[in-house]
């Protein structure tokens, strides 16, 4: 058979887009025995996680909107001045994925997130010559905005042959926008991650630690300036004067635009000498799931972070500011009332403290909850894997 292409990989310095490759390469090989290419805009983080040796060939897709290049200028322009889908698709189509897909056995699109920003329209373009190709198209662990869903947006989605939500929130909005034949709901591959345990660094209290996660992504969302860090440094605060917790400042995306470490490196310069708090080097996502499935607690921002903790069984509090987050929680608990906190409600210095004490008060209920289901809902992720075997048996 040939290669399955993925493809919108931006990169594995975002270690959760480098979990759902090596989580779907991993579910495809399983269930189609197809080898798999990686289109990357970044393969040089690849390398530098290891991901070249999970995939089976590792090729430099087109930069597409890189500031300043022509498409990106080309882009620019059409998008203020002539709204022509025949400039955008002259422009701004990524030759070497639709190269690729010419003797690829299907295409399957891993960005959960691309298609949950401004509707992922740097991707239409060779999304549509990809259906015109009528090569086998799959996006695989998307959340999608229900608000975004206007009628261009679900034209384009009709493109795809296969739609598999990671939530109900996005499945849901899907079937009411009358896709439902082409949607599937099954979790986010990236709940069958392995998990690689190394060393603890000195600190660290197995099973009497609290991981914590902020983003500069969650910051750029907050509804008052300086709130979330606020917020942060008050639930540091908080655990240190309440309990024998420790505290772990876990990053999970380190791309240089866009870097936890920066706001989490403020936090244990602020909390380093209570010999409490200790910072998490970058590693890949394996070893960082490795320092998760060790905590006690874990109030994190980053979706995939969350993922490995809620597989790993550890109670958590999701900081959140999108569908996926909500959607999650609900198809987890059955609601994600106190299970998620929108950035955007943080008002007061004490309100992250608060959801987090509500968290901790049901500890065990929770420990519980998620071991009783969560091997069936991971068990559940390889379902996309059999969609995506009888789609290439449809065709």
């Amino acid at each position: 058979m040939k290669d399955i292409l993925l493809y919108e990989h931006g990169g594995s310095l975002n270690h959760g887009c480098e979990a759902l490759v090596r989580t779907i390469t991993a579910i495809t090989k399983e269930k189609t025995g197809a080898g798999v290419t990686l289109c990357s805009y970044a393969p040089e983080e690849d390398r530098a996680c290891g991901v070249d040796r999970v995939v089976d060939r590792l090729v430099q897709g087109d930069n597409i909107l890189r500031r300043w290049s022509p498409s990106w200028i080309a882009y620019q322009l059409d998008k203020r001045f002539f709204h022509s889908r025949a400039i955008q698709d002259r422009f701004l189509t990524e030759k070497t994925c639709l190269s690729l897909a010419k003797d690829s056995a299907a295409v399957v699109a891993v960005g959960g997130d691309n298609y949950c920003y401004r509707k992922g329209v740097q991707f239409w373009p060779t999304d549509r010559a990809l259906h015109k190709m009528g090569v086998p198209f799959m996006l695989w662990g998307c959340s999608i905005e229900p608000d975004d869903l206007d009628a261009a947006f679900i034209r384009h989605l009709d493109n795809f042959d296969l739609l598999c939500c990671r939530e109900s929130l996005t499945y849901d909005a899907l079937v009411e926008a009358g896709l439902g034949g082409k949607a599937r709901l099954i979790p986010d591959p990236a709940f069958t991650l392995e998990t690689v345990e190394e060393e603890l660094p000195e600190g660290f209290q197995p099973g009497n630690t609290v991981g914590v996660n902020v983003s500069p992504m969650i910051i750029s969302n907050e509804g008052e300036g300086g709130v979330t860090m606020a917020n942060y440094v008050a639930l540091i605060e908080h655990i240190l004067d309440t309990s024998d917790m420790s505290v772990a400042l876990i990053p999970h995306v380190v791309w240089p635009y866009n870097d936890d470490r920066e706001p989490l490196r403020r936090l244990h310069e602020r909390f380093r000498d209570t010999g409490r708090v200790v910072l998490i080097e970058n590693a890949d996502c394996r070893v960082l799931k490795g320092y998760i499935a060790r905590l006690r607690f874990f109030v994190g921002a980053r979706t995939h972070a969350t993922i490995a903790a809620y597989s790993s069984c550890v109670p958590t509090l999701v900081v959140g500011y999108s569908v996926k987050a909500k959607g999650i929680a609900r198809d987890l608990f059955g609601t994600y009332e106190e299970y998620v906190l929108p950035v955007q409600e943080l008002k007061t210095p004490e309100d992250l403290t608060s959801a987090f004490e509500r968290i901790r008060r049901c500890e065990d209920d929770l420990r519980c909850c998620l071991q009783a289901t969560m091997p069936a809902y991971v068990e559940s992720a390889h379902a996309a894997g059999d969609e995506l075997l009888q789609l290439l048996e449809s065709k």
